[in-house]
């Protein structure tokens, strides 16, 4: 009786509060506005605020004149600041916490999150849970055992301010009608290598209910695999009342055909798009595609990404932005994050409300020779070749080739570790190599006029992307391969990782 009544509860919560979010979806564009003057207004006396003169800013126009894009190193400086304990610096006092995360250009990044951020983080995850249920009307995931495979909760003190992983951090948040059923206990989470960290996981949840189930697609993947190996047995079968899985951090598509595989049944898949700055957006409807979220604290920019590299590139608001079209996205957070480049690029695919898909990052892109290949075109392209060719993909990179050997023209090399090999691996680079032209015109160009040949595979066996990630501390939580590359760094180490 009490689960019964558990279950209508949580229906009407949630009906309750996607209604009150799509009143304020409906009037994303005067929200946006709105929470920008006011987190200019908050943080008008902190030191960020009095240097760019916040006092005098009444506008979307007056903000950007003001406040020039920056990213992680055009705020160092202030972060160094609140590190050693200053208070006022980005926004008032002292955040709460600093979410410790690895960064490509800048080696650890501590992004700040206030009391008011950390509380918008937690309220966007639980909304997305929310529409899902009202969307489903699907409960029985209450019931069981949930797992949020995540690193650890143990969190340092800095000056007063407590540091950590996001998702350790976020551990410490979990509503209390999730909590009596999470796993793993608190002493298996703090496991800070992976590897071990997971077998345990697997020894704990083994034989429990489990119908939840959260984290990165490739740690869920090393996570159903390590189950699966132990039992030889589909996921399904071990856990027969699974009901949904949550993933985030990166694209879900390119793992869906080995997730489906692992699983051998069917579950929900909810998408969300988390990041330590922020949580942007999740999925509302069964299409790939992701309701951003547009009054949780963050306030919205888009640059034209053929515009990234300009001097003053066009900065763009809700109002202003076109369908189908790459941006890269900036942010102003209610941490203090101001006209920040989180290095996301995205793509609009519906207006009122706003949904998008993720395209790529800004920093990973293959561009040697002037083609600016993006993560969705090189992700699109090997989709449509595995249907063609089917064949099940564990991890791919892509890196050019600038000078081969014995005067050939230069390529794109894709490294890619197969689960199951194509019968005809010819055809299957070759239509990928079509695939990849149709979706990018200037790579086209380049193989039309003989300035590149037909790309080029590199097959790596299992467990290479595994070693990879192991050798350069990149196994488990948030860390995540990048999957495009402007030169040949990453593609030598993975040369160097095979088993």
């Amino acid at each position: 009786m009490f689960c019964f009544l558990k279950k209508i509860i949580f229906l009407l919560w949630a009906r309750w509060e996607v209604c009150l979010s799509e009143i304020k979806f409906k009037n994303a564009e005067k929200e946006q506005e709105k929470l920008l003057l006011t987190l200019v207004k908050k943080a008008e006396k902190t030191l960020f605020g009095k240097i760019h003169e916040f006092q005098k800013i009444r506008s979307v126009k007056d903000f950007q004149e003001k406040v020039k894009i920056t990213d992680y190193e055009g705020l160092k400086n202030y972060i160094e600041k609140i590190k050693h304990g200053d208070r006022d610096i980005l926004y008032p006092k002292i955040p709460e916490y600093l979410a410790k995360t690895s960064g490509t250009t800048s080696g650890a990044k501590y992004i700040p999150l206030s009391k008011e951020g950390i509380k918008s983080q937690i309220n966007a995850a639980r909304l997305a849970l929310f529409y899902y249920v009202h969307k489903t009307k699907k409960t029985n995931f209450l019931s069981g055992k949930m797992i949020f495979l995540q690193g650890s909760p143990k969190l340092e003190e800095k000056n007063g301010i407590k540091v950590g992983r996001l998702s350790g951090i976020v551990a410490h948040h979990i509503p209390g009608y999730l909590r009596k059923n999470r796993l793993p206990k608190f002493e298996t989470n703090c496991i800070e290598d992976w590897e071990n960290k997971v077998d345990e996981i697997v020894k704990e949840t083994q034989g429990e209910n489990m119908t939840l189930v959260s984290g990165i697609p490739p740690w869920l993947i090393m996570y159903f695999e390590k189950l699966s190996d132990r039992n030889k047995k589909k996921i399904k079968e071990l856990f027969p009342n699974l009901e949904l899985i949550i993933t985030g951090g990166v694209n879900y598509e390119p793992y869906q055909d080995k997730m489906e595989m692992l699983l051998g049944g069917k579950v929900d898949i909810l998408q969300t798009f988390p990041a330590s700055e922020g949580f942007f957006a999740f999925q509302d409807k069964k299409q790939e595609e992701m309701l951003l979220l547009t009054h949780h604290g963050i306030f919205y920019e888009f640059i034209p990404l053929e515009k990234l590299k300009d001097p003053s590139p066009p900065r763009l608001i809700l109002k202003e932005i076109e369908l189908n079209k790459d941006y890269a996205m900036v942010i102003t957070t209610n941490s203090g994050l101001w006209a920040y480049s989180i290095g996301d690029v995205i793509r609009f695919v519906s207006k009122k409300p706003y949904r998008i898909t993720i395209s790529g990052r800004t920093r990973h892109y293959t561009s040697a020779f002037g083609e600016h290949v993006i993560g969705h075109e090189a992700e699109e392209s090997l989709k449509e070749t595995c249907k063609k060719y089917p064949c099940r993909i564990t991890e791919f990179h892509l890196a050019p080739q600038v000078n081969p050997d014995n005067g050939q023209l230069p390529y794109h090399e894709w490294f890619i570790e197969f689960e199951k090999e194509p019968e005809d691996i010819v055809g299957f680079r070759t239509t990928l190599d079509l695939e990849l032209r149709k979706r990018n015109s200037y790579y086209n160009d380049l193989i039309t006029g003989n300035i590149l040949q037909e790309l080029v595979i590199t097959k790596f066996p299992k467990n290479t992307f595994l070693n990879y990630a192991r050798i350069n501390g990149k196994l488990g939580g948030q860390n995540k391969i990048p999957r495009l590359a402007n030169d040949r760094k990453i593609a030598d180490q993975l040369l160097e990782s095979q088993p």
